[in-house]
């Protein structure tokens, strides 16, 4: 038989105490979050005698550049008013505006005629 001062292995796991999770600083949820993606969505109606006035529908998607690229989300790369093509196609669009004149007053058209 075994002494009391003994190592005994039931004894040994039920005189653990279990550790309790330690808790996520706000780097690792933000990491989290980035790399998996959360999708907040929600409605807001205002209605009146039950017609409805305003329906507001709301989309959130939190995820990192690379996890929306993944998901085939991809649109401010089109978009120029975020990406550095936005002054070159300023510059395009008033050299095509002028373009566009020069021709309408050498056929004799004023701007915004319909003949054609």
């Amino acid at each position: 038989m075994s002494s009391g001062r003994g190592l005994d292995p039931y004894r040994a796991q039920t005189s653990r105490v279990p550790q309790a999770p330690q808790p996520a600083n706000l780097a690792d949820i933000l990491e989290r979050v980035l790399d998996k993606g959360i999708v907040i969505a929600g409605d807001i109606q205002i209605n009146l005698l039950d017609i409805e006035l305003l329906t507001i529908k709301l989309r959130l998607l939190v995820a990192s550049v690379d996890k929306a690229k993944e998901m085939g989300i991809d649109w401010w790369e089109g978009d120029p008013q975020l990406t550095n093509r936005a002054r070159e196609l300023e510059e395009e669009n008033q050299d095509l505006r002028q373009r566009l004149e020069r021709l309408e007053s050498r056929m004799g058209i004023e701007a915004g005629d319909d003949e054609g």
